[in-house]
């Protein structure tokens, strides 16, 4: 499953983002992992949540982060959620290469059921209709 929290920059989705993460972790029975471009919401987080800071690895493209979502779920079996914020910095995408990532995350998260939370800086009508009833929160 793939939810995206979409909104332009400054709307809030991070916040939304990290209400959502520290609930689910209350009831998780696997693991979580939480993408960001840095550590600023480090103390955001409840300490049973992993933070990765994207920005620490040197990937230049979608397919490499793809990649790199794919290595984090190779080694953890127990891996249930992850949370990307800043998505479309993370992954680097501009608007017209979501959907694919999206699609990408899709197979994924059904081949080893994990589930994907996104925050991405775009508003609702800037979405393709193929990736409208994935949203969750638009602000």
């Amino acid at each position: 499953m793939v939810q995206l929290i979409v909104g332009k920059k400054g709307k809030g989705k991070t916040k939304h983002l990290l209400d959502k993460v520290n609930s689910a972790v209350k009831t998780a029975s696997g693991n979580i992992v939480y993408l960001d471009k840095n550590s600023k919401n480090m103390y955001e987080l409840n300490n049973r949540i992993r933070l990765i800071n994207v920005s620490d690895y040197p990937l230049t493209d979608c397919d490499e982060f793809i990649g790199f979502i794919c290595g984090i779920i190779s080694q953890d079996h127990d891996l249930e959620q992850m949370y990307l914020d800043s998505f479309l910095v993370n992954a680097h995408l501009d608007e017209q290469g979501v959907e694919s990532a999206i699609q990408k995350l899709e197979q994924i998260s059904g081949l080893f059921h994990v589930d994907f939370f996104i925050n991405i800086s775009l508003d609702e009508h800037e979405l393709p209709e193929s990736l409208k009833d994935k949203i969750v929160v638009s602000l």
